[in-house]
């Protein structure tokens, strides 16, 4: 497995083989032992999958706060999508900045988003999936989010604004400048 530490190195680009031949391919895409290896702590305790219709839909900006804090890794398996990452972690000294990666059904790539993140993608074509593991069940009274074009993060989504498509939870979340910090660098 290709490990690639990203701008902030707690985000973590994973690329498994794939072993091709006439029938098709083989990959194994999570082996418990090589992910530690990675530097990747926690427990994955759920799946995840999300099916978007539309190219330029955006899922997120979103994270859990205590106790249900969730780490995520993030792969796509049919079509692409721009995956982003967002340092919340106050006192970290990446606090505010962002990291993405494209993660495609062809570059077989998966991106880990530790804790302390904001989490949110945009598909870059129709029909895309994502799977997704978790380190922490879903706790809706836990969720949170940031809004996905605060000027503030200066994320360069990969989609003209008046073409995005957004859930309507996610068109009204906060910009960053209004919400209380969820977390903390070391902790």
């Amino acid at each position: 497995m290709k490990i690639e530490r990203l701008a902030i190195p707690e985000v973590i680009l994973l690329t498994p083989p794939r072993f091709a031949d006439a029938r098709g391919f083989f990959s194994e895409t999570f082996n418990a032992a090589r992910v530690r290896e990675a530097g990747i702590e926690g427990d994955f305790i759920q799946d995840n999958h999300s099916f978007s219709a539309a190219r330029f839909t955006i899922r997120g900006l979103h994270c859990q706060i205590a106790p249900a804090i969730q780490g995520k890794l993030v792969r796509c398996v049919r079509g692409a999508i721009f995956d982003v990452a967002v340092d919340l972690r106050v006192g970290s000294p990446s606090y505010g900045r962002h990291v993405s990666a494209v993660l495609s059904a062809e570059n077989w790539s998966q991106l880990w988003i530790p804790g302390g993140f904001l989490h949110g993608f945009c598909t870059l074509e129709p029909e895309s999936e994502v799977i997704y593991k978790v380190t922490a069940p879903y706790d809706r009274a836990a969720e949170r989010g940031v809004i996905w074009n605060d000027p503030t993060l200066a994320i360069p989504w990969p989609a003209p604004a008046e073409a995005v498509v957004l859930s309507d939870k996610d068109r009204v979340l906060p910009p960053l400048a209004e919400v209380t910090p969820w977390f903390r660098a070391g902790g």
